[in-house]
C-alpha cells in the first residue's frame, strides 16, 4: 500500500465510526505514525507505507474508533501558542478558554497570579510564558493534574509554583489576579455530553453538582480573603450561567462586573474588581 492508500483507509475507518472531523483527525494521526507533514506528504503519497509505520497507525486509529480524544492519544495539544502534554487525569484545553488567557495577558504584567483548578497548567502556564507576571500559582486538588501541570512548566520554561489544594483549604496571602476554569456542567448533563468528553476526560474536572454552579459560589466567597485591593477574579462559564454568576458576584460585594463573549458570541467569561480588602 502507499502512503495515500493508508491515510484514505485511515479517514475512512474514522468516517465508518462516527468520529467528528475524521480526515482532519486520520491526518494528525498518520502525520504522527509516519513523521511527515503536508508538504512531505505530497511529495512522497505513491511511495510504498512502511510495514512498522502501519502497524502503529492501526494501533492509534483503533483507539480512535472507541472514541478516545485525539490529544489523549497524541498525549499533546495547543494552547496559546504553546504546547501542553494531557491525558486522562486532566481535561483537554479549549480554544474557548483561549479568550480569558487573552483577556489576562492585558493586565497581567507586574502581578501575582492564582491559576485555581489549573488542571494541565494551560492558563497559569501560558500567563507566566507570555504575561511577564510577577508569580504565578498553580493549584489543584488533584496531584495528577498537578503532576502535568508540572510537566507542561518544565516544557515551556514558565516560573510558577504550585500547590495541591481543594480550592482555598492550603493557599496562603493574596493575590492580584484569581482565574479559575473550574467544574461547572450540571450533573444531569454529563451522560448526554459527546462521549469523548463523557467516557474520557475526567468527571471531577467537569461536574459543578446540581445546577454547575458550586464552585462558583464557593469561589466568589472565598476570592474576597485572597485578592489584594482593586484585585481582579475572572472566570470561566457555561454560555448560559452569566447571570448567575455576576449576580453572585455583586452579592459579594465585586465591582466593574463583565460578561464578556467567545468567538461563537457566547458567554463566556465573567471578570470583576475587589475595591477593598476584606
Amino acid at each position: 500500500m502507499t502512503l495515500r492508500d493508508v491515510l484514505k483507509r485511515g479517514e475512512a475507518e474514522l468516517s465508518e465510526a462516527g468520529v467528528p472531523e475524521a480526515e482532519c483527525n486520520a491526518w494528525y494521526l498518520f502525520s504522527r505514525c509516519f513523521s511527515l507533514e503536508r508538504s512531505g506528504y505530497f511529495l512522497r503519497q505513491e511511495e510504498p507505507a512502511g510495514e512498522k509505520e502501519c502497524a502503529e497507525y492501526s494501533k492509534l486509529l483503533a483507539l480512535r474508533r472507541t472514541r478516545m480524544p485525539l490529544e489523549y492519544i497524541l498525549h499533546e495539544t495547543e494552547f496559546m501558542g504553546l504546547t501542553f502534554s494531557v491525558d486522562e487525569r486532566v481535561l483537554i484545553p479549549r480554544q474557548d478558554t483561549e479568550i480569558l488567557a487573552e483577556e489576562l495577558l492585558k493586565v497581567c504584567e507586574g502581578r501575582d497570579v492564582l491559576d485555581l483548578c489549573t488542571g494541565s497548567g494551560c492558563i497559569g502556564i501560558s500567563l507566566a510564558v507570555l504575561g511577564k507576571c510577577r508569580s504565578v500559582l498553580l493549584s489543584d486538588i488533584s496531584a495528577g493534574a498537578l503532576e502535568i501541570a508540572g510537566r507542561n512548566a518544565d516544557g515551556n520554561g514558565a516560573a510558577v509554583s504550585m500547590v495541591q489544594s481543594d480550592l482555598f483549604e492550603n493557599i496562603r496571602g493574596r493575590f492580584d489576579i484569581i482565574v479559575s476554569n473550574p467544574p461547572y456542567i450540571p450533573s444531569g448533563q454529563i451522560a448526554s455530553l459527546m462521549p469523548e468528553v463523557r467516557d474520557y476526560e475526567p468527571r471531577t474536572a467537569l461536574d459543578g453538582h446540581e445546577d454547575g454552579l458550586a464552585f462558583y459560589r464557593c469561589i466568589i466567597k472565598e476570592s474576597r480573603g485572597f485578592l489584594r485591593r482593586n484585585g481582579i477574579l475572572a472566570l470561566e462559564i457555561g454560555a448560559d450561567q452569566g447571570q448567575a454568576v455576576s449576580s453572585r458576584m455583586e452579592q459579594w460585594g465585586y465591582h466593574d462586573i463583565e460578561i464578556k463573549k467567545d468567538l461563537a458570541g457566547l458567554d463566556r467569561i465573567v471578570w470583576a474588581v475587589v475595591k477593598e480588602e476584606m
